[in-house]
């Protein structure tokens, strides 16, 4: 099986991202994984895995996430750059800017959110829940496009498929979150438990429900046309500058250490 040490999960619209490609389709221990690409960024390895499947046919709610990145750790990937479009909550926050969160809210229902069901008890510390080393490089890369940038924000993720309410976007904008989504939990608490590094790359596609009046998910796709070259330069810039080996300034490499109850 093709080895990659770096990861982008995004939805259908990076495509273009690499020239050439070798797609795969892994059957683990939790299900079929949704489709990856394959290919060179920069010359590196690097994986593309489409989050909705072919043809955007999978809702956030009915997506295997545990499929997901437990297929990208059995082919060697130790970096994930999950790519989001997100609602602003915070009113400073407009269309197309482009947020690095640095924490989240968790608002999902439904969703399988751990690999440690059965003994041993695990527990991971999600103090830092994104990766500060690819954070970093997203933050410095993403401000050499040209597009704004917030270094710093509050994700909170929902269970969807619907649109948030106003009453619960006002909710959220009192509890502290800046951006609303509907991708990013589980991905980085499982990543965190296969001790993989994860951080979100998201762009504003929308207001929120009572920040704005009405909301489709054209406008969505909209925004996300309108920045995908600069979407694309920063992500290839970013993955280019990840150092290899990991240079063991984070959290995630050694988040199993004292996280079990023997």
């Amino acid at each position: 099986m093709k080895k990659a040490k770096i990861a982008i999960i995004g939805g259908t619209g990076f495509k273009n991202l690499f020239k050439e490609t070798k797609q795969l389709r892994i059957e683990t221990r939790y299900g079929t994984a949704s489709p990856l690409s394959i290919g060179k960024v920069n010359a590196r390895e690097v994986v593309f895995l489409c989050r909705h499947g072919p043809n955007h046919s999978v809702p956030p709610h009915k997506i295997n996430y545990k499929a997901n990145i437990y297929a990208l750790h059995e082919i060697g990937v130790e970096r994930i750059i999950a790519v989001n479009a997100v609602g602003a909550i915070n009113r400073d926050f407009k269309p197309s800017d482009i947020v690095i969160p640095h924490d989240l809210v968790d608002f999902t229902k439904l969703r399988e959110t751990t690999f440690y069901d059965n003994a041993p008890v695990t527990h991971i510390d999600v103090s830092q829940p994104y990766c500060p080393t690819i954070r970093r490089l997203l933050i410095e890369n993403a401000q050499k496009t040209g597009l704004r940038v917030w270094d710093r924000a509050v994700l909170v993720c929902t269970e969807g498929p619907r649109f948030e309410t106003p009453a619960e976007i006002e909710m959220f904008r009192r509890l502290g979150c800046d951006v609303v989504g509907m991708t990013g939990v589980p991905e980085t608490v499982l990543a965190r438990e296969l001790e993989m590094c994860y951080a979100p790359f998201c762009f504003v596609s929308n207001m929120a429900a009572g920040v704005q009046e009405g909301l489709t998910p054209f406008e969505v796709a909209k925004i996300s046309e309108k920045i995908m070259p600069k979407l694309e330069q920063a992500l290839i810039s970013a993955v280019k500058a990840l150092p290899i080996p990991r240079d063991g300034n984070c959290p995630c490499a050694n988040a199993l250490k004292d996280a079990r109850l023997k």
